[in-house]
């Protein structure tokens, strides 16, 4: 008896299974089979739709040229009409000028006379409306009329610099200015990347032989920029967050004191002769303030030249270049901190935020994008441009080139060898990495608030 009820609850527990599977099977089949007809209907549709959107497209491109032809058409028409009407006045005013000149004079001669009085003044009346006439034909066949025409019945973006010409008229100079001292040098450098030239003889094309000389034979360019790298890695981000911090913390103080503070910070950056106090600081005898202090306290037993040594260059560079970092984008940063509206602190503190981090990150940053951004490519600028400070502290070129930068190897071909070609491929080489240097920023700066 417990065997046959064994057996039969593996018979029911196989036929279980078996119902089971095949439900699940069922289902399965089922379920992909929708999925795959839903697929293809949607497949179907998209192909439908994406088909229907081409020819929606299509017959709009053709209404809209459809369209501009006509007004292409009426323009040239108008514009025709116009021209004959202006001969037309042009000639009905010189003889209106003849008849004109005598009616004057009789006028002079009898303006007592109301019907010589009469007379003139109906003339006078005919013969200014046909002036303005004239000087609206003349006008309407001005190339003025003719742009303001073209600009409106164009594309969105005729529209709105027809609409905004105004300022587009304001920025002109200083855009003419802009192509002519920057745009042009910047292509003029990049053509020259790519020739031989020395200032005295017509350039000559070589192709990619500055740039493969630059990476492959220079080695003294692959220690400027490594050289650059470092500087650039240190003082950039660290240059900036400083300028922040202090602004910040500047920012805090009564306004007597802040004006003063930023002054006090601000003054390094356009110091003169300041390399001359640093030079005293570093200087190799045991006179320099370095060395003193340091044999003073018994950490070193003779003077260390710190200027001829290249263990010691680079990172004097970094000390004396962040002293110098806090200038405009310091500025822009206590700017950017005074504009910011304190209402939105007070909503901020109903909203949930309960500290200063808080009300920085959410609050303060978001509202200095611009002057965050402004800061940022100034910094970018100043630690990838770094060659006054190496070569008025290491000299130039300075000891095993521990000082020497990307800008100081654009000097030397440039000013000194006077390989223009060579140099430009150089300054071609810096203006990418600093294009993506910035456009890197700006994607980190985006986050900001976030």
């Amino acid at each position: 008896m417990k065997t046959f009820l064994i057996v039969l609850l593996v018979i029911t527990i196989l036929w279980m299974i078996f119902l089971f599977g095949k439900t699940i099977k069922a289902s399965f089949t089922s379920g992909n089979h929708q999925r795959r007809k839903e697929a293809r209907l949607a497949k179907k549709n998209s192909t439908e739709t994406r088909e229907q959107k081409a020819k929606e497209k299509q017959e709009l491109k053709e209404a809209i040229a459809k369209k501009r032809a006509e007004w292409k058409e009426h323009d040239d028409k108008a514009y025709q009409e116009t021209k004959i009407e202006y001969e037309e006045l042009k000639k009905e005013k010189a003889e209106a000028d003849v008849k004109f000149k005598e009616i004057k004079a009789k006028y002079k001669e009898n303006s007592e006379d109301e019907e010589v009085a009469s007379e003139y003044y109906e003339f006078n009346k005919y013969y200014d409306r046909l002036k303005q006439k004239l000087r609206i034909a003349r006008r309407r066949l001005s190339l003025g009329y003719r742009l303001d025409n073209w600009s409106k019945r164009g594309g969105r973006l005729r529209r709105q610099i027809f609409i905004n010409r105004q300022y587009y008229y304001l920025i002109a100079p200083y855009t003419l200015l802009f192509i002519i001292f920057t745009v042009i040098p910047v292509l003029m450098s990049l053509y020259l990347s790519f020739t031989y030239f020395n200032l005295l003889e017509t350039p000559t094309f070589i192709g990619w032989e500055n740039y493969l000389n630059l990476f492959v034979n220079d080695k003294v360019w692959t220690i400027a920029l490594k050289n650059t790298a470092i500087l650039a890695v240190i003082t950039g981000p660290v240059s900036y967050i400083m300028a922040f911090v202090f602004a910040w913390l500047i920012n805090e103080l009564r306004p007597l004191a802040r004006s003063f503070m930023t002054l006090v910070f601000y003054a390094p950056s356009i110091s003169g002769n300041v390399y001359l106090v640093w030079k005293l600081i570093f200087s190799s005898d045991i006179y320099g303030y370095a060395n003193a202090i340091l044999i003073q306290y018994n950490i070193i037993n003779e003077p260390i030249t710190w200027l001829q040594n290249a263990n010691y260059i680079i990172w004097i560079l970094i000390i004396v270049q962040l002293w110098m970092s806090l200038g405009v984008s310091f500025l822009s940063f206590i700017a950017g901190l005074q504009s910011v509206n304190r209402e939105l602190y007070e909503a901020g503190a109903i909203d949930g935020i309960r500290n200063r981090w808080q009300e920085l990150w959410h609050i303060t940053l978001p509202q200095m994008k611009s002057q965050l951004l402004f800061g940022a490519v100034m910094q970018i600028t100043s630690s990838l441009s770094i060659a006054e400070v190496s070569t008025n502290l290491a000299g130039f070129p300075s000891v095993q080139y521990a000082g020497h930068t990307i800008i100081t190897h654009l000097m030397d071909y440039s000013s000194i060898r006077m390989e223009m070609g060579y140099a430009s491929a150089i300054a071609t080489i810096l203006f990418l990495i600093m294009i993506l240097a910035n456009l890197g920023v700006r994607k980190i700066l985006r986050r900001i608030g976030a």
